[in-house]
């Protein structure tokens, strides 16, 4: 399928590996340019390099941490005038309710929750005056499920979810739409994080405790980031025109919902 982006120019940060790659990979190859962004600056221009190489499009690298103010600014000024948002930063880690300080909530807030909204509140007014965008953010599956272990990761992005929602409203008569991407357990880095730790804490190999939690999704596997950025390419495609303010889940199943 055409999507009919090719020319138009994204903003994927988090995009050097993982979901934040896929859909950088997706997005180049509808013929989108890019503007790739992560913290490691060897990783980030490597694949810069194979997507340019793959898809022909052009790929403009920053390497910063986008969820602190200098990182932020750097960031904006390479991306005025994108037609296309992808938000993305890995969660905070896991632990118990009673371990977290206001400062580890802070931390959350400005990764998961606040460093999207500085991106969207600079770069939305360009899409408005140009009456095309579009932005995805990527969350997580527990705003619609909360995971116990997660629960700095459940408040900031749940928060994030509350403000587009009625953001998403706002800017959609100019041809704006944001939407949520929530991703459950993919073949990442941090599925393997996460399988490390089981296999410690259980005294069972990775593979076993990748196994056990596969058996967890009702698809009995992991996503992939190929599957990931598919998604979020048709929801940046102008046939995608009409989905405003929606949160779409991408989790095999996993999440146990009627609606």
């Amino acid at each position: 399928m055409d999507l009919g982006i090719r020319g138009k120019r994204a903003l994927v940060c988090a995009s050097s590996k993982g979901l934040g790659l896929g859909c950088a990979e997706a997005l180049a190859e509808a013929g989108v340019d890019l503007v790739m962004n992560a913290r490691g600056a060897e990783v980030l221009e490597a694949e810069a390099a194979r997507l340019h190489s793959d898809y022909g499009v052009d790929v403009q690298t920053v390497a910063c941490d986008v969820t602190v103010t200098r990182g932020q600014e750097q960031l904006i000024d390479a991306a005025q005038g994108v037609d296309i948002l992808v938000t993305n930063a890995g969660g905070p880690p896991p632990g118990l309710w009673s371990d977290w300080d206001r400062e580890d909530f802070i931390k959350a807030l400005d990764a998961n929750m606040l460093t999207p909204i500085a991106l969207m509140k600079a770069l939305l007014p360009g899409m408005m005056d140009k009456g095309w965008g579009r932005v995805v953010n990527i969350t997580s599956q527990s705003v619609r499920a909360p995971i116990a272990a997660l629960g700095l990761s459940n408040a900031a992005r749940t928060g994030l979810t509350g403000y587009v929602a009625g953001t998403s409203r706002q800017v959609a008569p100019f041809g704006v739409n944001i939407n949520n991407l929530l991703p459950g357990i993919h073949d990442t880095d941090r599925a393997l994080s996460l399988d490390t730790g089981v296999s410690a804490q259980k005294g069972i190999t990775i593979d076993e405790a990748r196994a056990e939690r596969s058996q967890t999704i009702p698809a009995r596997r992991y996503g992939t980031r190929q599957e990931f950025g598919a998604t979020c390419a048709f929801l940046c495609s102008q046939q995608a025109g009409f989905i405003v303010g929606q949160n779409i889940l991408m989790d095999g199943g996993a999440t146990n919902l009627t609606m």
